[in-house]
């Protein structure tokens, strides 16, 4: 069946209601690889994902009154338990932000959330972390340190990035409401503000199953979609930007150092199979792969930063104690590289698909992916029937 702009699915999760909007298989758009349940992150058993969505005003931009489009986005990867995961990360192009990477390299843990927002709010956010770990109990030890990962993409273009409206409740609510299950995508947590390869961006998700000899495994991919230029945006294999160039163009005045491409993507990898930091930095090396297949050049103003977790060995972190560890050979690793190409290329077209049209400072308007044209696009290139 094919849906466009009027579809839209209740889903009750965990009580919280909300409309899921259609998704970019449910228009028709075809991707290879077998999805998880959800086709999301949270299809790794455990995880959760939170938003704090803020939206305000309209019209001119008044500096700390807004318009406001902005927000957080929280990814834990055992939910609220502290019990650190292996991890790694990989950036593309490093015009961007991910603080406490420098931890995660020496030490092969992330040992708290992943925080994603806009590229003005990352102090705030680590800060409100470091106070949502004592508000909680987060550390039951009476001495502990912690750097707090905190992701960005500029949001500038459509949000009062200068007024500073992520607040410290902000974070809390994304934290505090993170669940598992169905999760939202498009102008959602800190994906609100975003804009992705001509047309509104933001959050997106996808997952594989893979098979590996006798087991199956998850991989799980959230992204913050905010990169591109139009004309390199492909879609299934096909040339979509070039088709629509000349229709439904970013409306925003540009300062003089501002070239097509700039932005960023923020990429978080999730898998319950049993990979070691190394391999893991590996597959954080495989994301610019589905970022390039839909047209993701890694620009200069570009900040392209990603990072890769295991929820398998949940013994591993420990402080004086020898571990027994689970690891998958080197020789077997390929079908993980192959689904997180796989569930990088789609969670970047589900947040496109997802995204609605938005207006924010001084008017400027970043536009929805035009459904219907996209499928009719995918049938003259006989893409779909």
């Amino acid at each position: 069946m094919h849906y466009f702009a009027t579809l839209l699915v209740i889903l009750t999760i965990h009580g919280s209601v909300f409309a899921q909007k259609p998704r970019a298989r449910d228009i028709g758009i075809p991707f290879t690889g077998t999805p998880g349940k959800y086709n999301a992150i949270t299809d790794v058993k455990g995880l959760e994902v939170g938003y704090s969505t803020i939206v305000s005003g309209q019209g001119k931009n008044v500096r700390g009154k807004g318009p406001v489009r902005t927000g957080v986005t929280a990814i834990l990867p055992r939910g609220k338990t502290n019990n650190p995961v292996y991890a790694n990360w990989y950036t593309l192009n490093g015009n961007g932000e991910m603080t406490g990477t420098t931890w995660i390299t020496e030490s092969g843990f992330l040992e708290g959330p992943v925080m994603i927002t806009n590229t003005n709010s990352v102090g705030t956010v680590r800060d409100a972390v470091l106070k949502w770990y004592v508000k909680t109990g987060w550390y039951k030890e009476d001495f502990w340190y912690t750097y707090p990962v905190v992701a960005e993409t500029y949001d500038g273009f459509l949000n009062d990035i200068y007024g500073f409206h992520v607040k410290e409740s902000n974070v809390f609510e994304a934290l505090d409401q993170a669940k598992s299950g169905a999760i939202q995508e498009g102008n959602v947590g800190g994906g609100t503000g975003m804009m992705c390869l001509g047309f509104k961006g933001g959050t997106g998700t996808a997952s594989r199953l893979v098979k590996v000899k006798d087991s199956t495994y998850t991989v799980g991919v959230l992204v913050q979609a905010n990169f591109g230029r139009k004309s390199n945006l492909t879609i299934a294999g096909m040339p979509v930007g070039m088709e629509l160039k000349d229709t439904l163009n970013y409306e925003f005045k540009a300062p003089p150092s501002y070239q097509p491409g700039d932005g960023s993507i923020i990429v978080v990898v999730a898998t319950d199979a049993p990979l070691l930091p190394h391999q893991l930095k590996r597959i954080a090396a495989r994301v610019p792969l589905g970022v390039g297949i839909v047209g993701g050049r890694g620009e200069n103003g570009s900040g392209d930063i990603f990072l890769a977790f295991s929820t398998a060995n949940p013994g591993a972190f420990q402080r004086d104690k020898f571990t027994t560890l689970v690891e998958l050979p080197n020789d077997q690793i390929n079908p993980l590289f192959e689904g997180t190409v796989q569930a990088v290329e789609e969670a970047i077209i589900n947040a496109m698909v997802a995204a609605e049209t938005l207006e924010g400072i001084n008017g400027n308007k970043a536009y929805a992916l035009p459904h219907k044209s996209v499928i009719n696009l995918l049938r003259k290139y006989n893409r779909i029937k």
